[in-house]
């Protein structure tokens, strides 16, 4: 009888121990305990941001696409941008005149009696007229200097202006007496317009008169440094 009520004494004590834990653990798995997320639409879990380059791209500006930045110059092969076109006014042998030279002359005293034309020389050639560049005449010029591939050249006249000097002053025109020499077959006296400077293609020289002697020239490039 005695082992008998022990037994069921243990008993009884093992049944509330066991009641008491299965309690414990059933409140333990109700509302307020941590919860297991699961996976979220695009495979990822919750809570842990998306790898590069795979789900949903993140909120924010959207991913640049490949190719050149935006703003970005267009360039040729190899990063060079393409050159600016370059645009050239007539030259020598087109047949188009280009206009009188305005710019500052820089004198050149190189004459040379080889058939080619140089400055220093007085040659006969075509000059057009100041009003009408389509039209003109074969006269004499000095020439003084060159502009690229064109000579630059001064007029000469066997006309005497100094007695219309101040007519010719008044419309801007400038002459300078340098006397008579080789290149007049008559000996007459010659004057240079020292305000106008024209271009002279070479090809269209016709002929070398003479050499200008270098004082007389060094005279006539200061004179014209005047005007």
């Amino acid at each position: 009888m005695a082992q008998n009520k022990w037994i069921s004494l243990l008993t009884d004590a093992a049944r509330a121990i066991l009641g008491a834990l299965g309690g414990s653990s059933r409140s333990g798995g109700s509302g307020t305990g941590r919860t297991t997320s699961g996976p979220t639409t695009s495979g990822t879990p919750r809570g842990v941001a998306p790898r590069p380059g795979s789900g949903a791209p993140s909120s924010g500006t959207a991913r640049p696409t490949a190719g050149a930045p935006r703003g970005a110059a267009s360039t040729r092969p190899g990063g060079r941008k393409p050159a600016p076109a370059q645009t050239r006014g007539p030259q020598p042998g087109a047949g188009t005149y280009p206009g009188d030279y305005t710019g500052r002359v820089r004198a050149e005293y190189a004459p040379q009696l080889d058939g080619d034309p140089d400055p220093g020389e007085i040659v006969w050639t075509w000059v057009p007229y100041e009003e009408d560049f389509t039209q003109g005449k074969d006269r004499p010029v000095l020439l003084v200097g060159r502009d690229g591939g064109w000579l630059l050249a001064i007029m000469l006249t066997s006309k005497d202006h100094s007695r219309d000097a101040a007519d010719e002053a008044r419309w801007g025109r400038r002459w300078l007496d340098i006397g008579s020499g080789p290149w007049d077959a008559q000996g007459r006296d010659s004057e240079v317009r020292l305000d106008r400077v024209i271009r002279v293609d070479p090809g269209a020289v016709r002929r070398e008169g003479a050499v200008m002697g270098r004082s007389t020239f060094d005279t006539i490039i200061r004179e014209m440094g005047k005007v």
